[in-house]
């Protein structure tokens, strides 16, 4: 059987042209998401003579990032079926409680997004996705993911894209290994490199898929590390190769700016000739005639404003006189710095020169380039957003913060892409249907469940209304209580007339009653 270390050196050489596309782009954006092989921390990396690049990537992954993980919205919601959910409770109206129910979990999962920073290894992420078109992330059972670049993994795919194998290398200390792994490395070495800190030792992280399952384990100079083997489920590993787009037949995907690498490259090229030239240009020289009466020396040590003899002819200033060609330069430059801020969705290219320039126009033209990201986002999805939907309700179930959902009845659906509206399509949906239904309000309003569409209202804006709505006991006790107020408002004016009857009924006795008095006896 071969070792991880003899499988990763054959699938290497399957990966080396993509390695070289990345490397080529990231020197002409931003080289140390992919810096040259061999390369240290100690050496120096080029600095490209333009920064477009350099800014597009920034900013196109900060808009991707905003639409994968939008802030204090979730990226996905739970959908019920509606055939399921009348199994389960046999009632129409109940759709707007499992709503609410299944949107509080799904602000739970989001709430686990924001504590555990995942989107600082997400824009990194997406940076090299950007740059290289392939990176690996891994999500431990605890804390933050971890993000691998393409020269520290190695992957083979199925005709359907579906990973077979990943092999990760990692460079450690033996310092930082356990006594055991210490030891076995000292054995196979020959020597006591566990107490060198100056050395490395490679470690090789193989995860294979199985038909049922997927098994992992790690190796040292071949030999395999006791503990650390382990079984994941098909739909949660926690190793996810993932690229930026599909080719099929390919196990590693193609970058956003390898799209445009000639475009960058015309750029850098022009922009350096820019820039020698214009340093060459600055210089200021002057010549003088051989055999002029005017002295070099003395137009040298001349101070400011001083006046010295001599012919103006003489002196000439040298000029290189190439303004007409750097004027060329200039224009080619503005064409393929236009086209690139339209490629990675810079401000400055959707707004047109001119005195008015409305908002709604900058709007419309920078969602219509966000719609070209469509692509991006729906492959994100598949292979970033829905795995880590599984892998932290995992987390959270095992550590009994997240009841346990049935996974034939309930399954997440990822509803970012346009400017990450998450439910936002659905609050439209209810908002647009309700302004459509307002002519005809007299008429529905006996058929209309106005505490349920609120209900659902509140679900696609991910608002908590527990605190807000009041339950059906509250609202019953509250009813029989204005009825009694109103019944004893009824009542009241029939007591006071029966009272006032009968206190006049009294006084009528009373005066009459000397009147019938009998005579006494004489």
């Amino acid at each position: 059987m071969k070792t991880a270390e003899n499988r990763y050196t054959e699938l290497a050489s399957i990966r080396e042209p993509f390695l070289v596309r990345a490397r080529a782009s990231a020197e002409l954006t931003v080289p140390h998401l992919m810096p040259p092989d061999g390369h240290t921390g100690n050496e120096q990396l080029v600095t490209p003579f333009q920064s477009v690049g350099a800014r597009g990537v920034n900013n196109l992954a900060v808009r991707i990032l905003l639409a994968l993980l939008p802030p204090n919205s979730p990226f996905f919601k739970y959908q019920l079926d509606d055939f399921v959910l009348s199994e389960l409770s046999g009632r129409d109206d109940v759709r707007a409680e499992f709503e609410e129910a299944l949107s509080s979990m799904e602000r739970a999962i989001q709430g686990e997004v924001e504590t555990t920073a995942i989107r600082v290894p997400a824009f990194e992420m997406i940076k090299q996705l950007l740059v290289a078109g392939s990176v690996l992330i891994h999500f431990p059972k605890s804390g933050g993911m971890r993000v691998f670049r393409m020269d520290s993994f190695v992957v083979k795919r199925d005709p359907f894209g579906n990973p077979l194998e990943i092999i990760v290398k990692e460079s450690v200390s033996p310092t930082v290994l356990p006594e055991d792994v210490r030891r076995m490395v000292e054995a196979v070495e020959k020597n006591d490199a566990a107490t060198d800190a100056q050395r490395t030792v490679d470690i090789y992280t193989y995860i294979r898929r199985q038909p049922d399952k997927w098994t992992v384990w790690q190796e040292i100079k071949g030999k395999r590390i006791g503990n650390s083997f382990g079984t994941y489920p098909l739909d949660r590993t926690p190793w996810l190769p993932l690229r930026f787009t599909r080719i099929d037949g390919e196990d590693y995907g193609r970058s956003y700016v390898e799209q445009y690498l000639g475009d960058l490259r015309s750029l850098e090229g022009l922009t350096q000739s820019i820039v020698e030239g214009s340093a060459a240009a600055a210089k200021v020289l002057f010549l003088i005639k051989p055999n002029s009466t005017t002295r070099a020396r003395t137009l040298a040590q001349a101070p400011n404003g001083a006046i010295r003899e001599g012919n103006a002819d003489d002196v000439k200033t040298l000029q290189m006189e190439k303004f007409n060609d750097f004027r060329v330069a200039f224009d080619t430059i503005s064409r393929i710095e236009q086209r690139l801020e339209f490629a990675f969705l810079l401000t400055s290219a959707i707004q047109r020169s001119g005195e008015r320039v409305t908002a709604e126009e900058i709007r419309r033209v920078a969602s219509d380039l966000e719609v070209a990201l469509g692509g991006v986002y729906a492959l994100l999805s598949q292979e970033f957003q829905l795995p880590l939907v599984s892998l932290l309700s995992a987390r959270m179930q095992a550590q009994r913060r997240l009841p346990k959902l049935p996974k034939d009845k309930i399954k997440p659906t990822i509803v970012t892409g346009l400017e990450a509206l998450g439910r936002g399509n659905d609050n439209e949906r209810l908002v647009g249907f309700m302004q459509d239904m307002a002519p005809f309000q007299k008429e529905l309003a006996p058929y209309f469940k106005v505490q349920n569409l609120a209900k659902r209202v509140a679900a696609s804006r991910q608002i908590d209304i527990k605190d807000l709505f009041k339950s059906d006991d509250e609202v019953k006790a509250e009813q029989q209580q204005q009825m009694m107020q109103a019944m004893a408002q009824q009542v009241a004016p029939n007591v006071v007339n029966q009272g006032g009857a009968l206190l006049k009924g009294a006084q009528e006795q009373q005066a009459a009653a000397p009147e019938a008095a009998p005579t006494p006896p004489q």
